[in-house]
């Protein structure tokens, strides 16, 4: 076997090496934190702790079910969820065409502003939010976690920048057929739209569903808590409990978990489609 060989052969052991490193780091912990749950209590807090359950249970799940409440906080994140992520992507959605196809005055004045604005962080945003919110009436209420989340900067970028790549001919097209503005938004760019529209859901749901510290500030009423937020305060009360907190997170883990592998396929064709169009 010569070197010319060789060389190859080793670089791509080495590379495949790597690969399986980072799968390994990425997915030990997941596999980790779902052995966990399936422990009984303080099994996990053995020297050296097991690697798998010597006795798999779900203990740990009816528990939280029946006497944490977590059934609750579970029906409130879906809820909580699927109407942000509605209302953001058709905000995003409408406003990004609006920048993209769309001729009204100051319109690049104004989306330089916006992306401007994406450079200040949320937390500085907070206390100001805060307070205007408190005027509305929408502290401790669900409305007061989905109208700060109605647009996003970044969401009315990406949709922009994929309409962009929509000729102008197919649009005046449908104008001289006789269509509304709002008929040739529904029926011409939505479909068009479509792949950079599911990779926003995404995005969008995923942040909703993961986000802590906004709901933990506009939510007082415990009855109103979303996963992340119950889950930190059930750590407070079963402090040494790890196998229950372990059951926690994959119930907070799995639900985005499948819905990103259902809708793999499409969050890449437009996350792949977004940036190879001109």
């Amino acid at each position: 076997m010569g070197a010319g060989t060789l060389m190859p052969r080793l670089a791509g052991l080495v590379v495949n090496g790597l690969l399986l490193g980072a799968v390994i780091l990425t997915l030990g912990p997941l596999v980790w934190m779902l052995s966990v749950s399936l422990m009984s209590p303080g099994e996990a807090s053995t020297f050296p702790p097991p690697l798998l359950p010597g006795r798999a249970t779900l203990a740990n799940y009816r528990e939280l079910f029946a006497h944490a409440g977590m059934g609750r906080y579970l029906v409130n994140s879906i809820v909580l969820t699927t109407a942000v992520t509605l209302v953001s992507v058709c905000v995003n959605v409408a406003a990004g065409y609006g920048f993209a196809k769309l001729r009204f005055a100051g319109r690049d004045r104004i989306f330089k502003v916006l992306l401007g604005a994406l450079v200040i962080p949320a937390q500085v945003a907070m206390v100001p939010l805060f307070l205007l919110l408190k005027q509305l009436g929408l502290v401790n209420t669900y409305g007061g976690v989905v109208v700060p989340a109605m647009a996003s900067i970044f969401g009315i970028f990406l949709v922009r920048q994929y309409a962009l790549s929509v000729p102008d001919d197919l649009l005046e097209a449908a104008r001289i057929d006789g269509a509304s503005e709002f008929r040739l938004f529904r029926s011409v760019m939505v479909p068009v739209l479509r792949p950079i529209i599911v990779t926003l859901a995404v995005f969008t749901s995923l942040g909703a569903w993961n986000d802590f510290m906004w709901p933990l500030i506009v939510l007082n009423d415990s009855d109103l808590y979303t996963l992340p937020v119950a889950l930190a305060s059930l750590s407070r009360e079963h402090v040494p409990d790890n196998e229950l907190m372990m059951a926690g997170s994959v119930l907070t883990t799995l639900p985005v978990l499948l819905v990103f592998l259902v809708l793999q396929r499409y969050y890449l064709q437009g996350l792949l489609l977004g940036s190879v169009k001109e």
